[in-house]
C-alpha cells in the first residue's frame, strides 16, 4: 500500500481524543507532500536543521512539530514556527524556549519528556524533576511557553508487558498533574506516547498524542 493508504487505514484505527503526528525524519519532501495531499497537516521531525529545511521548502499550513532532542542553541531556529516542542527536558531549557517566544512574539506550546524506558539513552526528567518544574516560582513567569502536558518513550523491547508498565506509569504521573495544577496549567492536557511499535498499548494506557513514522512512509533506507 501507498502512503495515502497508509495512512487512512491509520487513522480509521485512532479515536476521536487521539491526534496522529505523522513523524518524517529522513523522509523526502515528496514523501511529506503524498500524506498532506491524502489530508494530514501535522508533522514532526526528529533533528532541528531538517524541520527547518522542510519548513522552508513545504506549504505554510503544515503544522510541524519537534518530537525529538532539543539542544537550547537550536531554540532559535525553530521558535518562529513551531506548533509544538515534545522533548522539554529541562526547565533551563523551559527558559530558552520562553526568551526566543518573547522575540518573536508568540507562545510556544510545549509537552515535558519523562524518562520511563529503562534505557540511559533517553532523554526526560525523573517524575521528581517534573514535579519540581510545576513547583518553580521562574515557571509561573514564563510567559512565552505553554506547558501543555507530558511526553515519554518507552524501552525499545518486545516485551510488551514492560512497554505497557512504562506508558501505564507515565499516565499515572500525568493524572496526579493534571488534578493538582490544571487551575495554574490550564493547557495541560496531552500525554503524547507510543509510536509505531507501540501505540497501541500506549493509547490503551490514555495516550492523547502518538508519534508514527513507519507505519505511514515505510521502512526507513538511512
Amino acid at each position: 500500500m501507498g502512503i495515502k493508504d497508509n495512512l487512512n487505514k491509520l487513522l480509521e484505527k485512532l479515536p476521536e481524543n487521539v491526534t496522529l503526528v505523522a513523524v518524517t525524519k529522513t523522509r523526502s519532501e515528496s514523501e511529506v507532500m503524498e500524506a498532506f495531499n491524502a489530508g494530514h497537516r501535522i508533522f514532526g521531525e526528529n533533528r532541528v536543521q531538517e524541520l527547518f529545511d522542510k519548513k522552508e521548502n513545504l506549504p505554510e499550513d503544515i503544522q510541524w512539530h519537534m518530537v525529538g532532542h532539543l539542544q537550547s542553541n537550536k531554540v532559535k531556529y525553530i521558535a518562529p514556527f513551531v506548533s509544538l516542542i515534545h522533548g522539554v527536558d529541562s526547565l533551563k531549557l523551559l527558559k530558552v524556549i520562553n526568551k526566543e517566544g518573547r522575540k518573536n512574539n508568540r507562545v510556544i506550546d510545549c509537552l515535558l519528556q519523562i524518562h520511563i524506558a529503562e534505557e540511559e539513552t533517553k532523554f526526560g526528567m525523573s517524575e521528581e524533576e517534573v514535579v519540581n518544574v510545576f513547583h518553580s516560582p521562574a515557571v509561573k513567569d514564563l510567559e512565552n511557553v505553554r506547558i501543555c502536558g507530558l511526553m515519554g518513550m518507552a524501552t525499545f523491547t518486545d516485551n510488551r508487558k514492560q512497554v505497557r508498565k512504562e506508558f501505564s506509569r507515565l499516565a499515572g504521573l500525568f493524572g496526579k498533574l493534571k488534578d493538582k495544577f490544571s487551575g495554574e496549567f490550564p493547557s495541560f492536557s496531552e500525554l503524547s506516547m507510543g509510536m509505531s511499535s507501540d501505540y497501541d498499548i500506549a493509547m490503551e494506557e490514555g495516550s492523547t498524542m502518538i508519534r508514527v513514522g513507519t507505519e505511514i512512509f515505510g521502512e526507513r533506507n538511512r
